[in-house]
């Protein structure tokens, strides 16, 4: 048997990293968000683009759309955040449920 190293048109294959960064940073805020207080996170979603995070989607008060920002600042690797969260219009109901 013949050994030869591996080609693919006579250059080396290139290995691609199982977690790409952007997905860490992902991960790594998603997980800050689904721990920190003051904030349901639930239906929010996290994308990253080298170490700028987007944050979509939305939370139930409009305190949680800054707190979700700051823990997502708090990140190390994450120099900017797009926030482009709103607060749900059912806030109003669950506050007024509150009040009973």
């Amino acid at each position: 048997m013949v050994y030869k190293p591996q080609q693919f048109h006579e250059t080396s294959p290139e290995v691609e990293t199982e977690f790409p960064p952007a997905a860490v940073l992902e991960g790594s805020v998603s997980d800050a968000l689904a721990t920190a207080g003051g904030i349901d996170a639930t239906r929010v979603t996290v994308t990253a683009s080298g170490s700028v995070v987007t944050l979509a989607g939305s939370v139930l008060q409009e305190a949680e759309v800054a707190r979700a920002e700051e823990v997502a600042r708090s990140i190390p690797g994450v120099t900017e955040v797009r926030n482009n969260l709103g607060a749900s219009v059912a806030s109003t109901a669950v506050n007024d449920a509150r009040s009973l």
